[in-house]
């Protein structure tokens, strides 16, 4: 393997051939190769194998033993820590030992919390225990007898029903107040009877037809419990939640296993092929299916500490709302530039008006794109590997997604959102008010180059392992928003109208800090979250509300709405550190950025700075600096 490596070396260095680039790109020097040799890989890796192995094995997420499991493996992983010799580690061992080391504690924390959260939710599920038996039996392999598994099926379906009553009891004999408390529970309970009959799905379709004489005893009985499953999970939304009920939900195994990850570099979300994620029992004009999860305090300071950020969720809130009232003064400049006054929503809403008609926006896009690499490579900004920049590509958004995704999504597809023929009125006109030519620009190399495009792209190729521990969203977005913050002082937004698209965004980016961390405090509803959107930043409401449905559809961590921003402005703290005193040129820096991966921005500052790590180390960079 070594000799393969050097002769490789050898020929790439020997190779004389210039690799195409935007402009023009320096010959072959080795640099699109991860030569890292952190000794804390083989680690990373193995553990992340054995994760995954174990995550597949235990894909019932309300099953106990999962979590007994997940919690064993992760407590050995944290003593195995302890034997490394950390002080003789160079610093990309040191880097990845806390990065690791942090991972393990926050992920043991987090069974704490989903214990906590199951146990809300199981009084409603008496007959959980029935199902996760059944497939524990079949996952081992337990020979099973069909007239007992038929019994089996049949006492269920008693056990759904009896469930039913005695909630149906308890909700007419329950106190009026925590109605919304009820909600959020009740919305989780729906949630998880409907994953139950997923897993009691699998489990009937491994024996069904396979052996004749279980289908033959079994048929009649499944059919029997599986409706009482899906006539349950719409009783507990409607009569716990208060919610509509959901649609017939996916079929097939996959249902089991919980969350799924997009295919693909760069995150480009959901494809035309498959389920939504968030859009279940959506409706446009409608915000009653927007419930979330609100984690608490406490929660969202053990996400902060892993995360290593080292500031209070009010403090954020307090940073958000003064880089706000910044917004609002650039925007006032702009707008008195185009003639509006101070009356800045009057400018925004003359840049809404300039879209392009239905059928050109792929056209704009591209072109933005290209306006954008263009702007790069005149100021030597980046490097962008011939490859990344050649096969990046473009999809158009299914309607269905875009009531959870009403701006375009990025990565190495970019999907891009604007009406289809079977809108309404409203709606076609709000999409493209709220897709124009101006809020384009500012996004567009947001999510292609330099943003989840290249950023994907680069994360596939150097130190890979890293996103297994740590893949943060103050990077993964954090990056993105990063070079709106940049380009923007840089003075690529030319025109009054491109700033106000900019700023638009950064005030977009500060609500989400506001709302989603009060939101997780008690202190804000999703409808409030919705008219704060509409009202201080200036949505459309159909996209206020898809914004809204998608922060809080599940999938996300709750730090992510959050992320956008401070992860922008931690990255531009760092920079100044690092390329304002001369110490990197702007190429250099951004170069290494994306060469260490998705790991909390505290480290990548050690990793790129040469600070001194101790195996214990806590997070004590303030970038924003103290507030008062």
């Amino acid at each position: 393997m070594r000799n393969r490596l050097c002769f490789a070396l050898c020929f790439l260095a020997a190779c004389a051939t210039c690799r195409p680039a935007l402009n023009a790109q320096p010959k072959f020097a080795n640099s699109d190769l991860d030569l890292s040799a952190s000794p804390m890989r083989p680690f990373i890796e193995a553990f992340s194998v054995d994760r995954a192995n174990l995550l597949r094995y235990y894909a019932v997420q309300l099953d106990p033993g999962r979590s007994e499991r997940m919690r064993r493996y992760l407590t050995d992983w944290r003593e195995r820590l302890k034997g490394i010799n950390f002080d003789a580690m160079p610093q990309d061992g040191k880097v990845d030992y806390v990065v690791f080391r942090n991972y393990l504690e926050h992920e043991l924390k987090k069974l704490d919390f989903d214990a906590k959260s199951q146990a809300e939710t199981a009084p409603y599920m008496p007959f959980a225990a029935t199902i996760i038996g059944l497939e524990e039996t079949r996952k081992k392999t337990t020979p099973l007898r069909a007239q007992d598994a038929a019994a089996k099926l049949a006492a269920l379906a008693a056990e759904i029903e009896n469930a039913r009553k005695t909630v149906d009891q308890q909700m007419r004999s329950a106190p009026q107040e925590g109605v919304q408390q009820r909600k959020v529970i009740g919305a989780r309970a729906a949630s998880d009877v409907t994953a139950l009959r997923g897993v009691l799905r699998s489990w009937y379709s491994f024996y069904d037809s396979y052996d004749p004489l279980f289908t033959w005893w079994a048929n009649e009985t499944y059919t029997a419990a599986d409706a009482a499953l899906l006539s349950y999970s719409s009783f507990i939304r409607e009569r716990v939640g208060g919610l509509r009920p959901l649609p017939e939900p996916a079929t097939g195994p996959a249902v089991q296993a919980g969350r799924s990850a997009g295919g693909g570099r760069g995150g480009a979300g959901a494809g035309r092929g498959g389920p939504v994620p968030g859009t279940a029992g959506a409706r446009a004009g409608s915000t009653d299916d927007i419930v979330g999860n609100p984690i608490g305090r406490e929660s969202l300071m053990s996400e902060l500490a892993f995360e290593m950020i080292p500031y209070t969720p009010e403090e954020l809130i307090a940073i958000a709302n003064k880089e706000f009232a910044w917004c609002e003064e650039e925007m006032k400049r702009a707008s008195r530039e185009m003639g509006f006054g101070d009356d800045w929503k009057k400018a925004l809403e003359k840049v809404k008006t300039l879209y392009v008609e239905p059928g050109k926006q792929p056209e704009l896009i591209r072109q933005l794109a290209r306006e954008a690499e263009k702007f790069l490579d005149d100021h030597n900004l980046i490097t962008v590997p011939s490859v990344a920049h050649e096969t990046w590509r473009m999809e158009m958004m299914p309607p269905e997604r875009q009531l959870v995704n009403p701006f375009f999504t990025g990565g190495e597809t970019i999907s891009v959102s604007y009406p289809v023929a079977g809108m309404t009125y409203e709606q076609k006109l709000m999409s493209m008010r709220g897709n124009n030519i101006h809020f384009s620009r500012a996004t567009v190399f947001h999510e292609l180059i330099p943003g989840h495009e290249l950023q994907g792209y680069m994360a596939s190729h150097f130190r890979p392992y890293r996103s297994d521990i740590g893949g943060t969203p103050f990077v993964t977005e954090g990056w993105a928003l990063y070079w709106e913050l940049l380009l923007y002082e840089m003075k690529f937004q030319k025109t009054p109208e491109d700033r106000v698209g900019a700023l638009f965004w950064r005030m977009h980016r500060c609500a989400r800090i506001i709302f989603s961390l009060n939101f997780h405090l008690g202190n804000m509803t999703p409808a409030e979250s919705i008219e704060f959107l509409v009202d201080r930043v200036g949505h459309e409401r159909e996209n206020a509300v898809g914004e809204v449905r998608r922060s809080f559809a599940g999938g996300y961590s709750p730090l992510y709405q959050a992320a956008y921003l401070l992860g922008g402005m931690q990255m531009f703290a760092l920079r100044e550190e690092l390329v304002a005193p001369g110490k990197m040129t702007d190429r250099q820096f951004h170069d290494a950025v994306l060469r260490e991966n998705r790991i909390p921005i505290e480290m990548l500052r050690a990793a790129l700075s040469g600070q001194k790590l101790t195996r214990e180390y806590m997070t004590t960079w303030k970038f924003y600096g103290n507030l008062k």
